[in-house]
């Protein structure tokens, strides 16, 4: 086992921090020391909830002495009030994390988005990511978080790869160091924050889900080490105090660091003592937390009975196990396989000792003792504040890119194509991550302000009707992909509303079409055809405007694709 040294980095704990922590340690019972090892997730929707139970929250706090909370939905108010709650009724002050990858976006749904990953690697600016991580971090404060469950520092290899398209800063090991780099400094300008990169040890290789698959990273030690070691080596040494584990099997390194390993024996990292404790903690020297990824992904519930792999990934080598599944049951699970061995009492408190040190790190515990742990409703003016949307406009201006205009269609006025058709290809309708139902009346208010006919087409027929009437009545064809969705397929790509639907791009020769996707880069393996693609990375009204701004000439593209965008499709360049 490795032991945490609390003195050096990622910690650099003074004495009284260290002094808290060993006493905070020694009053623990054993019940409270395993609630430390729980991220729980708290939902401001009534429609989700994956605990189903009648626990109020202090009831969750009193009875299962959690030490870190993450949540989902609400408005920052409501986010806030809740977090609020959660420290004021928590005897050891919490870890609390989010997901903002992207801006403020992540932590609420009033918060500001700023830049993708794909977008930032695209502006060619690390000030974009430098920003998307500054933003990030004052807005999520402003709430009470504490802990930015991101970076990804994932490389995207595999062009097929939805789950980390946007959320990967590139293609190669330096590429990704540049912009997570730019993104972590910028979240480092708000005081006592912690981050979290993921997911060790890399996704972007392969195509699969892990959230419904084993996802496997099937390079070879040496390709592992000139790749993805690297990344996690350059954030080590910068002192990053979080990583977040993936349920991605690393197998040739498996093999490698335990040749008795068969097939049959390979695990994802979050139960891989090879993968975290030998490679990960002792290979590369991190000194800081590891946390699971979500516990109910079938990357990690494909391995081993519940029971089982609960107290596993403790006893591999992570530290806090994120969410419960039946808060009751997981409970009892780890305590059970402390009680039975399967995590020793030297791997307990090691763990339990890296997460209090986190607390000691940032002060949770002095800001609980003089009663400053609680957000003021006033740090919310921050959110969707004046100066982080000339942020975002900034970004959008950088970032949006014209990825082809082969035939040179490009611009698109009213002076010239006053009758637009106005084509919304759209994903997931009621995912977790579902697309904006307003897209379609926001893109035709924007069209109509700029002066053009909008005539919305219905994508529910396969009737073309004729084509030289399609020509009197349309002037340009404008297409926007939406397709937004999570965890319910292993690769999202374009699905039209029928089979051989009117919508699909039969039109690129009858009148200049321009596809502009919102989300996913690669959209070009299933729309070769169209001749005008532009990349614009998000929905959000700024975004709109900005990308047909830009359609008109009002404004330079900027943005610079990367190789994958073509899907290594010879036609897509057409």
């Amino acid at each position: 086992m490795v032991k945490v040294d609390l003195k050096s980095k990622p910690y650099n704990l003074n004495d009284q921090q260290i002094q808290w922590v060993e006493n905070t340690l020694s009053e623990l019972t054993d019940e409270e020391k395993i609630g430390q090892l729980f991220f729980n997730l708290f939902f401001l929707e009534d429609d989700a909830n994956f605990n189903d139970n009648e626990l109020t929250n202090k009831d969750i706090l009193d009875k299962y002495h959690i030490g870190g909370a993450r949540f989902q939905g609400g408005n920052g108010q409501q986010v806030q009030h809740l977090l609020n709650d959660l420290q004021h009724n928590s005897k050891i002050p919490l870890l609390i994390a989010a997901n903002c990858d992207s801006g403020g976006n992540g932590a609420c749904k009033d918060g500001t988005y700023i830049a993708s990953a794909a977008q930032c690697e695209a502006a060619q600016d690390t000030k974009v990511a430098y920003n998307a991580g500054y933003v990030s971090g004052q807005e999520s404060s402003a709430l009470g978080v504490n802990i930015n469950f991101d970076p990804c520092v994932d490389i995207l290899e595999n062009w097929r790869n939805t789950i980390v398209n946007t959320r990967a800063y590139g293609t190669n090991a330096d590429t990704v160091i540049k912009y997570t780099n730019a993104f972590i400094e910028g979240f480092n300008q708000t005081k006592d924050m912690i981050t979290c990169i993921k997911h060790f040890p890399g996704d972007g290789t392969e195509e699969r889900d892990q959230h419904l698959v084993l996802g496997v990273n099937e390079m070879t030690p040496d390709e592992w080490d000139q790749s993805f070691r690297k990344v996690y080596a350059n954030h080590i040494d910068n002192g990053v105090e979080m990583i977040m584990s993936g349920h991605i099997a690393l197998p040739h390194y498996s093999k490698k660091l335990n040749p008795a390993l068969n097939d049959e024996d390979i695990l994802p990292a979050t139960l891989s003592k090879e993968l975290i404790t030998d490679l990960l903690k002792d290979d590369l020297n991190f000194n800081g937390l590891v946390v699971t990824d979500a516990s109910h992904m079938l990357g990690m519930t494909a391995a081993m009975k519940r029971e089982d792999y609960v107290p596993q990934a403790i006893a591999a080598g992570c530290d806090m196990f994120l969410f419960f599944n039946d808060i009751e049951e997981d409970f009892n699970f780890m305590l059970n396989g402390y009680k039975n061995g399967v995590i020793t009492d030297e791997r307990l408190n090691d763990a339990v000792r890296r997460i209090l040190g986190l607390k000691a790190k940032i002060n949770l515990h002095e800001k609980q003792a003089n009663n400053t742990l609680e957000k003021d409703e006033k740090a919310l003016e921050v959110v969707g504040c004046d100066k982080h949307i000339e942020i975002q406009k900034e970004a959008a201006d950088l970032g949006i890119t014209l990825v082809k205009n082969t035939l040179n269609q490009l611009p698109i006025r009213p002076e010239t194509h006053k009758n637009i058709r106005l084509y919304v290809i759209e994903g997931e309708k009621n995912g977790l991550y579902k697309s904006d139902d307003s897209l379609t009346d926001n893109l035709v208010d924007i069209l109509e302000k700029r002066g053009f006919n909008v005539t919305v087409n219905d994508g529910s027929t396969r009737i073309k009707g004729k084509t030289l009437e399609y020509r009197d009545e349309v002037d340009a064809a404008l297409v926007f992909a939406n397709i937004v969705g999570y965890a319910a397929e292993n690769n999202y790509r374009i699905r039209w509303s029928t089979a051989m639907s009117n919508e699909i791009p039969w039109y690129v020769h009858e009148v200049p079409t321009v596809f502009t996707s919102l989300n996913f880069t690669t959209h070009l393996h299933d729309a070769t055809m169209v001749k005008a693609y532009i990349n614009a990375y998000h929905s959000n009204q700024i975004s709109l405007e900005t990308v047909v701004d830009k359609i008109m000439g009002e404004s330079d593209f900027k943005g610079v694709p990367n190789d994958l965008v073509w899907t290594n499709k010879w036609q897509a360049k057409l």
